[in-house]
């Protein structure tokens, strides 16, 4: 249920992505943010209560969460219009979070391919703070070019490899690189279709 989720998470990080960057407009990414919301909130949540007390089930699960709450808030400032500064501080929690979920799964784990993902992801997190939290609207479709490419690379294909068994085609130091080359190879490439966008310089499009 896990890669499920993942799946999805790839699907609304690429819509919001392209909500940011202008081209899905007004509230249009709203109905998918609630779906994918609910999903990664009661996904974890089943995980954890028929876990039967395995420590490695209940971590696994608690890390959806952040992004089950993340979706949900980004619905609810849409529709009501709350101020996005709660939202961007609870972004950097996330990207603290996430910086933590990396190095257990180093440390604890050995899995070397999510923990690329969970720093590509912190990064994210970290861009979604600084636009949010301190106003740095000169990042905004930065912001998306990087969601919309993670979103692909760091859960989509990763969680359709997992379901399907194709993931252990390759070992996991090598999934890590794969991970890492075509994020960023995608940054570089949307950079470059896009105005030669930087975080630095990135227009406000959204």
């Amino acid at each position: 249920m896990g890669n499920v989720g993942l799946l999805y998470v790839g699907a609304i990080l690429f819509i919001n992505g392209c909500a940011l960057l202008g081209w899905v407009r007004g509230n249009g990414a709203v109905p998918l943010n609630v779906f994918v919301g609910l999903l990664q909130v009661i996904t974890p949540t089943y995980l954890i209560f028929t876990a039967g007390g395995d420590a490695d089930v209940v971590f696994g699960a608690s890390g959806l969460y952040l992004f089950g709450f993340t979706y949900l808030y980004v619905a609810m400032n849409t529709i009501w219009g709350f101020e996005p500064t709660g939202l961007g501080f609870f972004s950097l929690f996330v990207a603290v979070a996430a910086v933590a979920y990396a190095v257990v799964n180093l440390v604890t784990y050995q899995d070397y391919a999510f923990t690329v993902i969970w720093l590509l992801w912190a990064y994210l997190w970290w861009l979604f703070f600084q636009l949010l939290g301190r106003g740095r609207a000169q990042l905004t479709a930065w912001t998306g070019v990087v969601a919309a490419v993670e979103g692909w690379t760091t859960a989509a294909v990763p969680a359709f490899l997992l379901l399907t068994g194709w993931w252990d085609a390759l070992p996991n130091a090598v999934w890590a690189l794969v991970v890492l080359v075509l994020t960023v190879g995608g940054f570089l490439l949307a950079r470059s279709r896009l105005g030669s966008l930087s975080p630095a310089t990135a227009p406000a499009t959204a």
